[in-house]
């Protein structure tokens, strides 16, 4: 019943139809048993459905659900478990059922044994959850119908949770406060991919973001790139970054080229706070078709170039003044052409002066070499910026001085990506 020419099988297509009617008028609480209910005549038992927590540390069931010794789920670690590691590899992961065992090379899981799937959830390419399933036998059929029913599960859960206080809540380990609460609810997602261009961003400390921010949006062939570190680390800090973050979206929604919109977001900040308040940044387009990149750099840190296991270049340009002083800029924008292959890298000063116990500071060669490394080690960009905050966390002994937020864009042509494929 393999091929890819085949229709769907019956029963995946009554799952996926029925789960699409019945979950309009159902809460998030409500989906796990919903899911278990439709996804069981087609043979998929012991359904369970976890979210990921704001950090990405820990996958947390939704309240309800109890294992087959009629325990309640509990949460689980990403990076020790095999749930977790279908959350890391993005791909599907199996065990034994008999024995929880994974397959190795010398004792493969056969079609005939029962065994336990976990699909990753995913809302385009942002990472939600995990999905876990047990099936009485397997095959590419059992694979195509999981992976299925994990992607209609991830559509679900993305239209539900902008609206579900218990969603919130679920995925927070800690109270937020009030500048990060502010802050979170304005970000885009932290992972977005088209076949030319993948961003990834990762912003830390979840729960106190003081005056971090990042921004991105395609328009046609455009990609528009934002990253603001506001000074201080107080509310009125987020009060700041929000304030650019929003300026900056009015005014290039106007197509007004990237000095003017640098001017509106000094504008919009001096109006707010007269001169007591500014913020750094790179305002940024990235022509996905031919990879040339624009940019505009106010008072920043420069960016990155990674090629081929490489950092090839820091892309410097005279600064222009911080945004929110009312001093006009004075330069062009800068233009760079990137090569297929391509990842750039913004950040904060959070990311480079993050300081050990011992005053070692963690360093720009340190920050390109530990993208660079997971890179070879074939590493997907979002789950690299999940493995740098945690280093960044080890290296300041769990408590970082400052916001951290780095912004990973890797560029490809469409004659990679067939090659790839």
């Amino acid at each position: 019943m393999s091929g890819h020419g085949e229709r769907m099988p019956g029963r995946g297509e009554r799952m996926l139809g029925d789960l699409i009617a019945a979950h309009h008028l159902a809460s998030v609480e409500e989906l796990p048993a919903m899911i278990a209910k439709y996804a069981g005549p087609a043979g998929f038992s012991e359904v369970m459905l976890y979210l990921t927590d704001l950090q990405h540390q820990f996958l947390v069931p939704l309240p309800g659900q109890r294992d087959p010794d009629g325990k309640e789920l509990e949460r689980l670690r990403i990076d020790a478990t095999v749930a977790g590691r279908a959350f890391r590899t993005l791909d599907i992961v199996q065990v034994r059922r008999a024995d929880d065992t994974e397959p190795t090379p010398s004792h493969p899981i056969t079609d005939e044994e029962p065994r336990q799937l976990w699909a990753p959830l995913l809302d385009g390419t942002e990472r939600i959850g995990v999905l876990g399933m047990t099936v009485a036998a397997g095959g590419e059929t059992v694979r195509w119908r999981a992976a299925q029913l994990a992607s209609l599960v991830a559509l679900i859960l993305s239209s539900k949770y902008p609206t579900s206080d218990a969603y919130a809540r679920l995925v927070r380990t800690q109270p937020m406060e009030l500048s990060a609460e502010v802050l979170w609810t304005l970000l885009p997602i932290r992972t977005f991919a088209t076949e030319r261009v993948v961003v990834s961003v990762a912003l830390e400390p979840a729960y106190a973001v003081g005056g971090d921010a990042f921004d991105y949006a395609l328009a046609g062939d455009t990609l528009h790139l934002s990253i603001f570190d506001a000074m201080g680390h107080d509310t009125a800090a987020g009060l700041t970054a929000t304030i650019a973050m929003g300026a900056c979206r009015n005014n290039r929604r106007q197509d007004i080229g990237l000095r003017a919109v640098g001017e509106a977001i000094d504008a919009a900040i001096a109006e707010q706070f007269g001169g007591a308040r500014f913020a750094t940044g790179i305002l940024a387009d990235l022509d996905t078709r031919t990879g040339v990149l624009t940019w505009v750099n106010r008072g920043h840190h420069p960016p990155l170039v990674l090629r081929g296991g490489r950092w090839v270049a820091t892309l410097q340009a005279e600064p222009d003044p911080p945004m929110g002083l009312g001093m006009s800029a004075f330069t062009e924008p800068s233009r760079y052409q990137l090569e297929p292959g391509d990842r750039l890298l913004f950040y904060t000063d959070g990311v480079i002066e993050a300081q050990s116990p011992d005053g070692q500071e963690f360093g720009l060669e340190r920050f390109a070499d530990f993208v660079i490394r997971r890179e070879a080690d074939g590493v997907p960009p979002p789950e690299t910026l999940r493995r740098l905050i945690q280093g960044l966390l080890e290296h300041q002994q769990g408590r970082l001085q400052d916001d951290a937020t780095v912004l990973l864009v890797e560029w490809r042509t469409e004659q990679q990506e067939q090659l790839l494929l």
